[in-house]
């Protein structure tokens, strides 16, 4: 028996090109509501600096994107760093292992909150992710090859990845608030 796959990409794409982190879909994040989830990604890149709040400022998500992929503006040393998911956290720590089996990075991380909050805040979306239920979740296009499957399969597939960390997170949540009830 294969696994289900849905495959996103474009923003446009229905059911799942919200799945994407251009759509404007505010979330509220480190004490300021962001627009996307792919204007909060960028502006992390430049925490703390001026660059954070122009980018913050971007009318749409693709210029945030092009503004973050801007090399004159200076990334913040730590980005490519790893983080300690913490002790605290024992199921994330677990869902990461499982999925990418590997240390998370920063820029991982700041991806990973991102995705939380757009899932939690907005119930429509949760539930939408919910209800992919075990399929394999895949950004797929070419021009990508870290957050997305290089278009062949090649890639890292991170978004992917992490949106069914997420998935199981939600799930977990789920499934407690259905035994409190038992």
């Amino acid at each position: 028996m294969s696994q289900n796959v849905i495959k996103f990409y474009r923003q446009s794409e229905v059911p799942y090109g919200v799945f994407s982190n251009f759509p404007f879909r505010p979330i509220e994040l480190d004490g300021k509501t962001w627009n996307s989830s792919e204007i909060y990604f960028q502006a992390m890149k430049f925490a703390g600096t001026e660059h954070e709040d122009i980018i913050a400022e971007a009318a749409t998500s693709k210029l945030a994107a092009q503004m973050g992929r801007d090399r004159s503006r200076p990334l913040r040393p730590d980005w490519d760093e790893v983080v300690d998911l913490g002790t605290e956290d024992s199921r994330l720590q677990a869902l990461w292992e499982r999925y990418v089996n590997r240390p998370c990075l920063l820029k991982d991380y700041v991806m990973f909150k991102a995705v939380l909050a757009k899932f939690t805040q907005h119930e429509d979306l949760g539930a939408l992710l919910l209800a992919t239920e075990d399929a394999l979740i895949v950004e797929h296009t070419e021009v990508d090859s870290y957050w997305a499957d290089g278009g062949d399969g090649s890639g890292l597939n991170m978004l992917g990845r992490i949106l069914m960390i997420v998935r199981e997170l939600l799930d977990g949540e789920r499934q407690e608030k259905t035994c409190a009830h038992c």
